[in-house]
């Protein structure tokens, strides 16, 4: 088989929620939500054997509603959170929880062929994220560096910091604030950054991103219009600390610096539709990720506002007398940003897309028919940026 050829997986089931499962850097491995209002919802994890190009899995039931959105902890690899749907007094509102894997399926037991019929686990109940008097919960984002042990939930107009305490059975909360302004206000995506201390949040409201400092529940930055309409997703630049990718239904991707949010430092105009995930690549953070209900997912190399514009820097005594010009020829032309390439294995609308935590050069996207889809970055440029 091709090495660079897609491996696909189908769910039975509607699914939107994808994560790596964060605290796994030895194994490939996703978590998939699914959205079913007749049967019991599951979690696929997936695990891809990237040596023989197939994928095993184990399934979990989901039993508390459809899943919106699915995140992993950065520390235990058994632990993760959902937000889910439920119906209360006729209405129906969206729910957070923290959940724990049964121990037989987590890292290291693999369900073999023949046990395919067996029964599906159910996941353990840790704890809720809150009452509903909150508000429908959009997103659950984890401390990036911590131990596990700070979430923020987003709940309507309220940005809510949890400490997870007694081994994640009690949610307390530590600190909130809310969204203030006419019209009801809602949150519709957050991400937690990976720097200053991990003391950063940008949250995503209708057109508008806004940074939060979690030591005060602060705001520290504010852009308006960010985009033409609503924002979808948000990510930090893994290596730039003030960089922040944002992407919406005005088809457009932004990549901004926080300092100076008056204007984007580069938009993308890839997609034809609304763009449901961006995602920056944890190593080489010019590999950003984009999925949209165009049914494509679009792979570019944004070299210029990447943390190595230049390509990688030669030292002069590496090179002989005759090549001696060309680096300053090379440096005067920096890389170019470009699509690189554009993948078509989806037949719905891509909502989720993300980097696998453990291999640098793959990942996986989900539409909303089940679909998942794992690929690689083409072999070229892998070596291109290594060598």
């Amino acid at each position: 088989m091709e090495d660079d050829a897609p491996v696909i997986y189908g769910l039975e089931f509607q699914a939107r929620a994808l994560t790596p499962q964060t605290a796994e850097t030895d194994a490939i491995r996703f978590l998939v939500g699914t959205q079913s209002l007749k049967y019991d919802n599951q979690i696929h994890i997936i695990d891809f054997d990237d040596e023989n190009n197939i994928i095993n899995k184990n399934v979990l039931l989901h039993q508390a509603g459809e899943i919106w959105h699915i995140s992993a902890s950065p520390a235990d690899k058994g632990v993760l959170a959902t937000c889910y749907n439920k119906t209360a007094d006729g209405k129906v509102v969206t729910c957070a929880a923290v959940w724990r894997m049964p121990a037989e399926l987590e890292p290291g037991g693999h369900e073999s062929p023949e046990d395919a019929a067996s029964p599906a686990h159910a996941l353990e109940l840790l704890c809720h994220l809150g009452p509903a008097a909150h508000g429908s919960t959009a997103c659950v984002a984890w401390e990036p560096a911590g131990d596990g042990k700070r979430v923020i939930s987003l709940a309507d107009n309220h940005i809510l910091l949890w400490d997870l305490q007694e081994s994640s059975s009690q949610a307390v909360l530590a600190s909130s604030a809310s969204l203030e302004g006419k019209g009801q206000l809602k949150f519709t995506t957050g991400r937690w950054s990976p720097h200053h201390n991990c003391t950063q949040v940008a949250t995503a409201n209708d057109t508008a991103v806004r940074g939060w400092d979690t030591r005060t529940m602060s705001q520290i930055y504010c852009i308006e219009s960010a985009h033409g309409q609503l924002v979808r997703d948000l990510d930090f630049n893994p290596n730039k600390q003030y960089y922040l990718a944002s992407c919406g239904d005005d088809c457009r991707v932004k990549f901004w610096d926080t300092r100076n949010v008056a204007e984007p430092v580069k938009t993308l105009e890839e997609h034809s539709h609304w763009v449901w995930g961006v995602r920056y690549n944890h190593s080489h953070d010019q590999l950003v990720l984009t999925g949209s209900s165009d049914s494509r997912v679009i792979l570019s190399n944004m070299v210029s506002i990447s943390s190595e514009p230049f390509g990688h820097l030669v030292d002069d005594a590496d090179l002989s007398d005759q090549e001696d010009r060309r680096p300053e020829e090379k440096s005067q032309e920096p890389p170019q940003d470009s699509v690189i390439a554009t993948y078509e294995e989806h037949e719905d609308s891509v909502y989720a897309v993300d980097w696998s935590s453990a291999d640098p050069w793959l990942f996986a996207s989900l539409s909303y028919d089940g679909r998942l889809v794992i690929n690689r970055v083409p072999r070229a440029l892998k070596y291109h940026i290594l060598l």
